[in-house]
């Protein structure tokens, strides 16, 4: 049985060898992206409401206390397009804020922006000038 099957391997033609190797190209990056995905949902499993910090940024915060980062944004006095990928630590020292009052600001917001309590609504992209009904 095994040597019919190395026969038949050995007697491929060149079509049939890329056939395999596409193939074994695609179940490699399949297996590569499903260990990829796994490994991002076990860390954002462990990784809820933690603690503020400085070096987190406002998207990490809002991904680990499931929040619109909208919110967070609008709480800081920041825009929310392009996101702002600075760590807190450098949003706090540019506002000539100190990391705790950042981290307050960001604690009470999270607060109001779960049930109980709606979120606001995320920021219209258009101006009023642009034709957005007010």
């Amino acid at each position: 049985m095994r040597s019919k099957i190395i026969s038949r391997v050995k007697a491929f033609r060149w079509q049939q060898w890329l056939v395999l190797a596409v193939f074994l190209l695609t179940a490699g990056f399949t297996a590569y992206k499903a260990v990829h995905m796994a490994r991002d949902v076990i860390y954002w499993r462990a990784h809820r409401d933690e603690p503020i910090r400085g070096w987190m940024n406002v998207g990490y915060i809002a991904h680990s206390y499931r929040v619109p980062p909208h919110v967070l944004y609008l709480a800081l006095g920041l825009p929310h397009k392009p996101p702002d990928k600075r760590p807190l630590r450098e949003i706090a020292e540019v506002q000539h804020r100190s990391m705790d009052e950042i981290r307050a600001i960001l604690q009470n917001t999270i607060i109001h922006a779960r049930p109980p309590y709606p979120p606001p609504p995320p920021p219209s992209d258009q101006s009023p000038a642009q034709g957005a009904s007010p």
